[in-house]
């Protein structure tokens, strides 16, 4: 026994040994396989996000010095839609869009499309229950016979150039209400942009009130709004303008723009139908338009809030400012409350569109600039 364990032994020393050197073998056929082979490409570093330039000294100066010099709470942004920078004045707060917001109910119906949910085609009836308040045009048009059918496509002409009310909630509801213009603007990353429930809900929640149909109807809702107390009237309105439920920052508002004249929020057909209708509002005339040069085309949206007392809350203009030779721009001027006249906040919005211009002279036509 003692003879045979002995062998068995050395045998298995032998067998570890032999197990251990192919082990050691292994091991190192696998070091070095994982060597890096000196031929093979070398994997390439990612590559940093180039920045953005930053905004010219020019207009960078001439956007603060218009933010600083108007008597009210104003926020300004620029940006350039080829190159990337962008300026602005107090452009990172939230201010009242009020119709402004009826771009995202169009970029909503016009992403349907895209998605063949809907087409512009599809008729829709309006009816008394439809009606909003303030302006509508179309209201006439449902008050002949109590009834009124047109398309979806129609009904985005109407919110967009006319700012209707009534074709801007029509619209709304068509294709998913208010909750799905808040997740088109989540789903699209546009940032600091809220949207409330509608011409309708927002009206009467800044005023004090909640929404009834009877509001629809002739004077009904100014009677309903005079009537309350001033206190509640007043703690309603500046609760608004504190937290504006329809808030935007004008730096959201440019990106937004940006992206949608780039194509990058649409397909490129609904993209150049939106900026089509864009092109044709008929608001707003004196306010980033009347500071147009000729050759230059805008595409925009404007929106004005309530006034109380002196006071009004919300008075806006955003668009996408095109040049002769192709170079765009989107800008918004958005103030959140003045008591200013009109006519000194239009001028505001001309020297915004006219500060661009000018820029944009000194950068890409020197001998169109102005003299300094």
């Amino acid at each position: 026994m003692g003879t045979v364990a002995g062998v068995m032994t050395s045998f298995s020393k032998r067998v570890g040994i032999a197990g251990a050197v192919a082990v050691a073998a292994a091991v190192g056929a696998s070091a070095m396989s994982q060597q890096p082979d000196p031929l093979a490409p070398r994997p390439q570093a990612p590559l940093a996000k180039k920045p953005l330039p930053p905004a010219p000294l020019f207009l960078n100066n001439r956007v603060t010095e218009l933010g600083q010099g108007f008597d009210g709470r104003v926020g300004i942004a620029v940006k350039s839609i080829d190159e990337g920078w962008s300026t602005g004045w107090k452009a990172g707060e939230l201010y009242p869009q009020q119709s402004v917001s009826k771009l995202w109910v169009a970029i909503t119906a016009m992403d349907a499309v895209d998605r063949r949910k809907v087409t512009l085609d599809d008729p829709v009836t309006l009816t008394r229950d439809d009606l909003t308040l303030f302006h509508q045009p179309i209201a006439a048009e449902v008050l002949k016979t109590g009834s009124f059918t047109t398309t979806l496509g129609d009904l985005m002409v109407r919110e967009m150039t006319q700012s209707d009310n009534t074709a801007n909630d029509k619209l709304m509801r068509t294709v998913g209400g208010a909750g799905a213009v808040r997740a088109m603007i989540r789903a699209k990353g546009l940032g600091a942009i809220r949207f409330d429930n509608g011409e309708r809900a927002l009206q009467s929640r800044i005023a004090g009130l909640t929404w009834n149909p009877a509001f629809s109807v002739a004077n009904a809702f100014f009677q309903a709004r005079d009537a309350l107390p001033p206190s509640v009237r007043k703690a309603a309105f500046d609760r608004y303008v504190a937290d504006p439920y329809d808030g935007a920052s004008p730096t959201a508002v440019v990106d937004a723009l940006a992206r949608l004249k780039r194509g990058e929020l649409l397909s490129p057909a609904s993209t150049q139908h939106l900026l089509d209708i864009m092109s044709r509002t008929v608001t707003g005339a004196n306010r980033l338009k009347g500071g147009l040069a000729p050759g230059w085309v805008l595409n925009h949206k404007t929106g004005t809030g309530q006034v109380l007392g002196s006071a009004q809350a919300g008075y806006n203009d955003i668009g996408i400012l095109t040049a002769p030779d192709g170079r765009s721009y989107a800008v918004a001027v958005m103030i959140k409350l003045t008591s200013v006249p009109l006519p000194v906040r239009m001028e505001l919005m001309n020297n915004v569109v006219r500060a661009v211009i000018a820029q944009h002279d000194m950068q890409y036509a020197p001998s169109a600039a102005p003299s300094p």
